[in-house]
């Protein structure tokens, strides 16, 4: 009889990878408590990544030991999120994914700032019967944190005056961003030489933000929030504005949607017609199909439209037609069918929003006449669809200038002005707009 050999074995169960531009997942909550035992594929955690929520499974059989984050923390891909017991058959999963320089700065930073003594304001309450006071718990600094404070050009010092909110004091993303839409306010702090050549006086800055009713953001209205500010900080926006006359496309729509349902079994709106056009635009001019990767643009391939598409919560979300300028109008169709039935239902999946390359905001649908989008990051530009309105318009014909009634719409494109000039932007929305003046209103269905 042969002797079954195999002994427990601790496990990292770290925060997994779930897309290429995902560097981080908030854990929504815990399925398998401390001390509970489970089976391989069971689920023992859920995780929201990039606006979608994600199961994490067991990788084999085993007793979960210790939780080291808690529900709503946000967790760096490849830290270690639980520590398991498992079988000695059970395989060691990949090594955690951390840039060796930057591991070894984070060190040296933590070793001169135990050196400092940072002073940084009580709560309001307590901040006016003391001017400052003497802590300094928050000196822990990941990678993904350095490297967030190299890019807003904020200085470790001034990285550790910043209010945090992650376990143990240590400092969040969301930290960082809410400090910089405050307006960064310690960043001009001062030695106090007369008390502590190493102590700094934080400005006592409070702002009335006025009484009514609170409401706490969910998980994806905080998410939401930390990339409008990170694509604000990131991205020197800048919008053109064109007008198209869109007659031709809403009579050649109104007069085939019907059959083309019938044809097709899909519903033909304004959108599969928009998404076209703009990837032929996209085309066209490829420049306006980038990111920004340091001192390199990086063109894309691939045309994947995005559409921001808000939920029933009123939170906003971006499904993507991938490869848009490679299918039919029927295609498309069904894609954004399929995306807008799957977004009213809280069903989308990563790879329903992943992959976008471009984005489109249909701001008529809520009968704005124009808007402002913010860049979908690491995009380097949005279009914006205002309102189709019909309004007396001077056009030339055969007999001469006339007024006749038009159905008129407003674009407006915001891009990047780091590698996106006047140029390009205003060259691409114009030939958005030409694209959808010139559609054939003898176009076969």
């Amino acid at each position: 009889m042969s002797e079954d050999k195999r002994f427990p074995l601790s496990w990292e169960l770290k925060m997994p990878k779930m897309g290429e531009s995902i560097t981080e997942g908030t854990i929504i909550n815990w399925l398998i408590a401390e001390g509970d035992s489970f089976e391989e594929g069971d689920i023992i955690l859920e995780v929201a990544t990039d606006k979608v929520d994600n199961e994490v499974p067991a990788p084999a059989s085993g007793i979960l030991v210790k939780t080291l984050f808690h529900a709503k923390d946000v967790v760096p891909v490849g830290a270690v999120m639980a520590i398991l017991e498992v079988s000695e058959e059970a395989k060691s999963s990949k090594k955690e994914n951390v840039i060796q320089s930057d591991r070894e700065e984070s060190h040296k930073i933590q070793n001169e700032l135990k050196k400092k003594r940072i002073v940084i304001p009580r709560a309001v309450e307590e901040s006016r019967s003391t001017s400052f006071l003497t802590t300094n718990s928050n000196t822990f600094f990941s990678p993904l944190i350095i490297k967030i404070a190299k890019e807003q050009h904020i200085s470790f010092e001034e990285l550790a005056r910043i209010p945090a909110t992650g376990m143990e004091g240590r400092l969040r993303k969301s930290d960082i961003f809410n400090y910089i839409e405050e307006g960064r306010p310690f960043k001009f702090a001062q030695p106090v030489a007369e008390k502590d050549p190493t102590a700094y006086r934080i400005p006592q800055l409070q702002f009335d933000k006025g009484k009514g009713k609170i409401i706490e953001m969910d998980r994806m209205r905080q998410m939401i929030a930390d990339r409008m500010v990170y694509s604000k900080h990131t991205s020197p926006h800048v919008t053109a504005y064109v007008e198209a006359d869109m007659t031709n496309m809403v009579q050649w729509r109104n007069a085939n949607k019907v059959a083309f349902q019938e044809k097709h079994g899909e519903r033909l709106t304004f959108t599969p017609l928009f998404v076209e056009a703009v990837a032929k635009a996209v085309k066209d001019f490829p420049n306006i199909n980038a990111s920004v990767d340091g001192t390199n643009i990086i063109v894309k391939e691939d045309i994947n439209i995005g559409m921001a598409t808000a939920l029933p919560s009123g939170n906003l979300i971006v499904p993507v037609v991938k490869n848009a300028d490679t299918k039919s109008l029927e295609e498309i169709a069904n894609n954004v069918n399929a995306l807008a039935v799957k977004a009213r239902e809280n069903k989308l999946g990563g790879e329903d929003i992943k992959g976008s390359t471009f984005t489109i905001s249909n701001v008529g649908t809520f009968g704005s006449v124009m808007g402002t989008p913010i860049i979908n990051q690491p995009e380097v530009a949005i279009l914006a669809l205002g309102i189709i309105k019909k309004r007396p318009e001077v056009i030339e014909t055969e007999k001469g200038d006339e007024i006749a009634i038009r159905s008129m719409m407003y674009l407006s494109l915001s891009f990047d002005h780091r590698v996106v000039d006047g140029f390009l932007g205003g060259s691409f929305v114009r030939r958005v707009a030409d694209y959808f003046e010139q559609f054939d209103i003898n176009r076969k269905i």
